[in-house]
């Protein structure tokens, strides 16, 4: 039951993932040049990753997949040590948005081969990425602050109780 909350999280999240990209599928495939939102910044513009991020590791899917699963077996186990208290709250919440942006993204290698990217910042010239990326960057940074100005060393040791 203390977990339902978090599953019903990451359900949505993987939903709305899972959603947009099924929109790119649909409406950007057939446009060469994608769509245009904000001429010369944003557009939206579908691409199928085979990679990770900026394009690194190119048809490596297994390693993807061995590492996805990693990852989401020790986020379980992070998550189920973590004690229940408010304190933890950011915390909880950054590892759900980690894990429904590992698994949005597992379920596009596992089912085609490839992840479906499709927000591009033209202005910047910034490498395609999807929903479940800006879960996972998102995550991560807040991660990286969490740990550093948030926690506190003794805060994190739930493991040794």
């Amino acid at each position: 039951m203390k977990y339902l909350k978090a599953l019903a999280a990451v359900i949505i999240l993987i939903l709305l993932d899972q959603f947009t990209k099924y929109l790119a599928v649909q409406h950007l495939l057939p446009l060469q040049g994608g769509k245009i939102l904000i001429p010369g910044v944003f557009r939206l513009l579908y691409l199928e990753n085979r990679g990770s991020a900026f394009g690194m590791l190119q048809n490596k899917q297994t390693f993807f997949i061995i590492f996805t699963i990693i990852v989401l077996v020790a986020i379980l186990i992070v998550y189920s040590h973590m004690p229940q208290t408010a304190r933890m709250l950011f915390l909880r919440i950054d590892l759900v948005l980690i894990f429904a942006g590992a698994i949005g993204n597992f379920i596009d290698r596992i089912r085609q081969g490839f992840v479906v990217d499709f927000l591009y910042f033209e202005l910047i010239d910034f490498p395609i990425f999807n929903v479940a990326d800006i879960y996972v960057t998102v995550g991560c940074i807040l991660l990286i602050l969490l740990l550093l100005f948030y926690y506190k060393d003794e805060e994190l040791n739930f493991f040794k109780k």
